[in-house]
């Protein structure tokens, strides 16, 4: 079965830090561009950060500066670190693989 599961979402104070892992199961993430997405209430998905399969790196404006996109293909997983965080970073982040596999994400709150 193949799936990936998000992990590492939770409450944090603005200003503070989260690190979210990306797990793979049933498929291998080598070779293949692996993505992060993020959807507040009432809005649409958006794109957040990528990596290729090479490591070559991509981020929303939103988030330049402040995150920041790894692989580890060898543990099968692809992590995103996430400073100084913002209300705005509020939403349920998600890891896509390829173009077509999607994990059920996990929930990021920023607040005071």
């Amino acid at each position: 079965q193949v799936q990936l599961v998000e992990s590492g979402g939770g409450s944090v104070q603005p200003g503070g830090s989260l690190r979210l892992s990306c797990a793979a199961s049933g498929t291998a993430i080598s070779g293949n561009f692996m993505a992060w997405y993020r959807q507040a209430p009432g809005k649409q998905r958006e794109f957040v950060a990528g990596i290729s399969s090479g490591g070559i790196t991509n981020y929303a404006d939103s988030v330049k500066g402040r995150f920041t996109i790894s692989r580890d293909n060898r543990e099968n997983t692809v992590y995103l670190q996430m400073n100084s965080l913002q209300p705005e970073d509020t939403a349920r982040y998600y890891c896509k693989k390829g173009a077509f596999i999607w994990g059920q994400g996990t929930q990021v709150t920023v607040s005071s």
